[in-house]
């Protein structure tokens, strides 16, 4: 009888989730082990890119990784399903039946072992019970969503145009209201008024950003709580000369279809509405085998980014709590800490094969940026290389935001073909329309 392989299993193929499983499948994809992702899509986009594909400002098609082929390209197996529980006496996670639009069954429910197992399936807004918030606000979580999003708006920007080729002097508009004044939100608000912006060279001549009114809503003092004041201030003014609305220190204390309510009892009517305000680990980590989870609804882990209560099974990214000795609040929900907390497990994983001790996980903040899209870039760089804190905006900034996304081509792809994907987007933004229209 042939030995069974180690078997790895990663689930979640987010930033986070696709650099492990990259590296893994690269270091350990032999006769020897046996690495899978699992996924629910079929495709990777980058979650800080999800704003751009909801204005229509990003053709997903064109910047998405198809797994299989991926998983060809560096040693791993892809399954398409999601995550239904764990099974830790057996070492078995179990998959969810998988079904079509129709409702028809593809693949039935089935386990896949595991030897390790890493859980980096994300997290989703979390509306902190807020009343109406489900039923009728859209969000940001995945790239279906984002593609929802974007349907809607260019729905509601038609009837606009109609109602205004109709009568000229009607002074319909496209009223949005964005909950969250985090990145998130400030780069979905500026990415808004491109779109609107560009619209008219797409069939719609007589809509214009004119039209466009978007209210931004932040429960804090202050939008861009993770920038220094300074930076956040010309954020919130660069919004304001767009157009955009900016309500601070204000909680939105109910959602209808008619708008948004706030603590001081003013009705924020809109068409759409974009619910960003924090996130929380999905509902189905709340006894997933048993695990420790945050109030958050997180998966608990040490420093080693193993769970507190399985040596076995680790978590990375936006779906884990962790906080180091000392600091006040956990690891922030960034792709650069799924980025590092990746690098860590993956050595860890080693180790654990080798005998070898782990190491402890030690987040590096390397700073925040935030795009208005094409209208300026803000943000703070921190490391030895500017000696502690560094405020940028402009130029600068807008080239350090685009190197995030080349980092992640050049992580996931190798430096060949990532260098080669770089220089077909350029090659894109300029044949290509500046809108997705459909």
């Amino acid at each position: 009888m042939m030995p069974k392989k180690t078997q790895i299993v990663v689930v979640g193929g987010g930033a986070g989730g696709l650099e492990l499983i990259c590296r893994l499948g690269a270091a350990l994809g032999t006769k020897d082990f046996d690495i899978i992702l699992v996924e629910k899509n079929n495709t990777h986009v980058w979650k800080p890119l999800f704003h751009e594909v909801a204005a229509g400002s990003l053709d997903a098609n064109l910047d998405e990784v198809g797994y299989r082929s991926h998983g060809y390209r560096w040693g791993y197996r892809f399954f398409r399903g999601s995550l239904e529980t764990i099974d830790r006496e057996n070492r078995q996670v179990v998959i969810a039946p998988l079904k079509d639009e129709d409702g028809a069954e593809i693949t039935g429910r089935h386990l896949i072992r595991y030897d390790y197992l890493v859980l980096a399936i994300g997290a989703v807004a979390n509306d902190f019970g807020t009343p109406g918030v489900r039923e009728n606000c859209l969000f940001l979580d995945g790239r279906l969503e984002a593609d929802r999003f974007r349907q809607k708006l260019l729905d509601q920007c038609l009837r606009v145009s109609r109602a205004m080729m109709d009568d000229p002097n009607s002074d319909a508009t496209v009223a949005i209201t964005i909950v969250g004044g985090g990145a998130t939100g400030v780069e979905l608000a500026a990415e808004l008024y491109n779109a609107a912006a560009g619209l008219r060279y797409y069939g719609l001549e007589v809509f214009d950003d004119k039209r466009l009114k978007v209210t931004l809503i932040e429960a804090g003092p202050r939008i861009l709580p993770a920038l220094p004041e300074k930076l956040a201030q010309a954020a919130q003014e660069e919004l304001e000369a767009l157009g955009v609305r900016v309500l601070t220190g204000t909680a939105v204390t109910s959602v209808s279809k008619q708008g948004a309510l706030t603590n001081s009892g003013e009705l924020i009517a809109s068409d759409l509405r974009v619910w960003a305000a924090g996130v929380r680990g999905p509902d189905i980590l709340a006894g997933m085998g048993g695990l420790e989870i945050s109030r958050s609804k997180q998966l608990v882990v040490r420093p080693t980014m193993q769970t507190t209560l399985d040596d076995r099974i680790f978590a990375l990214g936006d779906c884990c709590y962790f906080k180091p000795d000392g600091a006040e609040k956990p690891i922030p929900p960034r792709a650069q800490a799924a980025s590092q907390m990746a690098k860590t497990v993956f050595t860890n994983i080693r180790n654990l094969i080798d005998g070898k001790p782990l190491e402890p996980f030690i987040y590096k903040d390397r700073g925040s940026l935030v795009s208005l899209s094409t209208y300026s870039t803000v943000g703070s760089l921190m490391g030895n290389l500017v000696g502690g804190r560094m405020a940028i905006e402009g130029r600068l900034a807008r080239i350090m935001y685009v190197s995030l996304y080349r980092m992640h081509l050049l992580t996931i792809h190798g430096w060949l073909k990532g260098m080669a994907l770089i220089a077909v987007g350029h090659v894109n933004q300029v044949i290509r329309p500046r809108l997705k229209l459909h």
